[in-house]
């Protein structure tokens, strides 16, 4: 079990790509990012694991069934401290539901496109590829 280490918040999020290489990605409906592109994920809730919590908010955000892997990176915002796993689907239809408005896979120009205009969660752009993780199509 992963407990909230002093102020911070534990959060997990998934990185998950389809069978042409796309990132999955939700628009935020709350802050923090509301209206923003994203990882889809959230808060690790009381006596949640990591891996339960991201397989909990990938269905509750995306209607996808995932299995979680392992850590691409970490990162601090503000209060949030954010493990990104590796995700596989494994089922569920894309749905954007829960804390999502939209959710869609973002090849390589559309992520870039979102990143112009602002549009992405402040630094995801760069974080993911710090990570290697952009869309490999």
């Amino acid at each position: 079990m992963n407990a909230p280490t002093g102020t911070t918040i534990r959060c997990v999020g998934g990185i998950t790509y389809d069978d042409l290489g796309r990132l999955l990605l939700i628009r935020r409906a709350n802050d923090p990012g509301s209206g923003q592109w994203s990882l889809p994920g959230g808060r690790v809730e009381p006596g949640e694991t990591d891996e339960q919590a991201v397989i909990r908010e990938m269905l509750e955000e995306t209607g996808l069934h995932v299995i979680p892997g392992t850590v691409v990176g970490s990162v601090v915002r503000g209060p949030y401290e954010i493990h990104d796993y590796a995700c596989s689907v494994t089922g569920g239809v894309l749905t954007a539901g829960d804390d999502a408005t939209d959710a869609r896979w973002s090849d390589a120009a559309d992520l870039s496109g979102l990143e112009a205009a602002g549009e992405l969660v402040d630094l995801l752009y760069v974080t993911l590829r710090d990570w290697n993780a952009l869309p490999r199509a």
